[in-house]
């Protein structure tokens, strides 16, 4: 395991998420949470991807279809804050989101509190009990940490008696390290 942000989510969903179960990738990028998720939930699985930019839309599925995963995953151009158009109140087990922008992409587009706290909202919506969200976020761009303030503010208005929000971080790494969050639907 990579001692870094994505290392410790992808350890903690992996513990979680079992074969044929559904998840959601609500921020595709590159297509690394949507193949990761695709090897737990197997072919008896489903998950589904979303980005607003094509090309995040098409890296993600050569990567599905370099790795035989295209049976398992369907990838959407869409914004992750319409995900309830797409699944079930109460039917995920585990919603990946990583804030910021595109790796390798432009910049100059990137998540916003706008859309990014109504998708959790609705992904809160959408999971299952005891169903996993993890959210990695980035931050220290000319935006991230308007997005990161504002993240950290509703992780602590969400209901504790429905949901239990872990936010970790890495007190010893330089510059603006990453942020893991874990919010779990309690049973």
């Amino acid at each position: 395991m990579k001692l870094n942000t994505l290392g410790v989510a992808h350890k903690i969903i992996a513990e979680k998420v079992k074969a044929g179960d559904f998840c959601i990738d609500a921020t595709a990028g590159r297509g690394n949470d949507t193949s990761f998720l695709c090897s737990l939930v197997g072919e008896t699985g489903k998950v589904i991807a979303f980005d607003i930019q094509q090309d995040a839309v098409d890296s993600t599925k050569a990567l599905l279809q370099s790795k035989g995963y295209d049976s398992i995953a369907q990838v959407f151009l869409d914004s992750h804050s319409n995900m309830d158009q797409y699944a079930q109140e109460n039917s995920v087990d585990c919603i990946t989101f990583n804030f910021g922008y595109l790796p390798g992409g432009d910049h100059n587009i990137f998540t916003t509190p706008a859309t990014s706290i109504p998708a959790i909202e609705k992904g809160l919506k959408l999971l299952k009990q005891g169903g996993l969200m993890s959210l990695c976020v980035y931050y220290g761009g000319d935006s991230g940490f308007e997005e990161k303030n504002a993240l950290m503010e509703y992780f602590r208005t969400i209901d504790s008696k429905q949901y239990t929000v872990l936010i970790t971080e890495f007190a010893n790494r330089p510059n603006n390290p990453p942020i893991p969050v874990f919010i779990l639907k309690q049973i």
